[in-house]
């Protein structure tokens, strides 16, 4: 069966920029809009029925996660792909699997590992710390799950279809593919979402307990997530271009020497930058991962760069430039997003994802940018 990989401009600029919309429903979780669905119903018609009352976000996890999955079964049978279920771990094709699972698992989890590890050099900091960890991760884990995911889960089947066929020029060019719409999504994503930090965070999560300082710190943390948000989503591109191939060797090589370096950085930035430090080493940790996985494939031969790609990356850079200044001079000052009530907050950071959806999309039709430079469809 054949599927088109249709791709638009425009809805390019909305999926970056409307990171700050689609984060007040994803705050709470990794998960999908689902998953703060179930946050909500939880915590609004069951939290009296619990001691404590936050047991029963656990609890709406759970139940959330078995509605979703039960939400496909009908959708899987009237396709006649439901699976029918033998467990045999002695067919070979089940011990492969295995076999190759937990490694491909580890290669793209460093971030995930390097976060884990942060919390606990975080609990040694000054009490907040672990908490404004937590929040900028909410925000930077958002685009970096929906982009990664998305496209990795695009590419790793038509490249494993390429390499079976021997097709290596194909195989480069849908990689290629691949690598240009994480820039075209991923940089002006991680610089909108330093820009607007405090707008995000005041709209979000300034409420209750949660005071301006640490609306400040949280900042911080932020910030510094962005610098490597690139990074992140490139790691979940680049290493399918190794399982394609059946190479789980080379990105767990590299996941291990960045993890170990991840971590003699945040000892080198814990002092002078504290909480951001640890957020910084990830960011950092993560874009030394996905270097050395591109090192990688083109040392194989796997991957050679297509023509155009220095005038495509200032052509991005020129219009994420002109958004972000626009998206600068008409967010205001902090002291208005600290102040203000969630009935101003929200509007304003709508308006905000508006203005920057329309100054990027502009930017990029003006550039020459146009839907069908990146539609292409599944090996078949």
């Amino acid at each position: 069966m054949e599927r088109a990989y249709r791709s638009s401009t425009f809805l390019f600029a909305a999926l970056t920029v409307l990171l700050g919309m689609a984060i007040v429903v994803q705050t709470l979780v990794h998960g999908d809009s689902a998953a703060s669905g179930r946050f909500i119903v939880g915590a609004a018609f069951f939290a009296d029925h619990f001691d404590p009352p936050i047991v029963v976000l656990a609890w709406a996890v759970f139940v959330g996660g078995v509605l979703q999955l039960a939400l496909q079964v009908p959708y899987l049978y009237r396709m006649g792909l439901l699976p029918r279920w033998r467990l045999d771990f002695s067919h070979p094709g089940v011990r492969r699997i295995l076999k190759l699972m937990a490694p491909a698992a580890f290669g793209v989890s460093i971030s995930q590992l390097s976060l884990l590890i942060n919390t606990i050099f975080a609990s040694f900091l000054v009490s907040g710390s672990v908490s404004w960890l937590y929040y900028a991760d909410r925000l930077m884990e958002f685009p970096a799950g929906m982009l990664g995911v998305a496209l990795g889960t695009i590419l790793l089947p038509s490249l494993s279809k390429y390499h079976a066929d021997a097709d290596h020029a194909e195989y480069a060019r849908l990689l290629d593919w691949g690598l240009r719409l994480t820039v075209l999504l991923a940089v002006p994503a991680a610089v909108a979402l330093a820009v607007l930090a405090m707008p995000l965070i005041a709209a979000l999560f300034h409420y209750g307990r949660f005071t301006p300082e640490d609306a400040w710190m949280t900042q911080r943390a932020v910030v510094a997530y962005s610098i490597g948000l690139v990074g992140m989503i490139l790691v979940k591109i680049l290493a399918p271009g190794f399982y394609a191939r059946q190479n789980i060797t080379t990105p767990v090589k590299i996941g291990i020497l960045t993890l170990i370096l991840t971590q003699l950085m945040n000892l080198a930035f814990i002092v002078p930058l504290k909480h951001a430090g640890l957020a910084l080493a990830i960011g950092l940790g993560a874009c030394l991962n996905a270097a050395l996985l591109y090192r990688a494939l083109r040392a194989s031969g796997a991957y050679t760069p297509q023509p155009g790609w220095a005038m495509f990356l200032v052509k991005v850079l020129c219009a994420v430039a002109i958004m972000a200044a626009l998206l600068f001079a008409a967010m205001g000052h902090a002291s208005w997003w600290l102040a203000a009530g969630w009935q101003r907050k929200l509007p304003a950071l709508a308006g905000l994802v508006v203005l920057g959806t329309l100054a990027y999309g502009a930017c990029l039709a003006l550039f020459g940018f146009r839907p069908r430079d990146f539609s292409r469809r599944a090996a078949t």
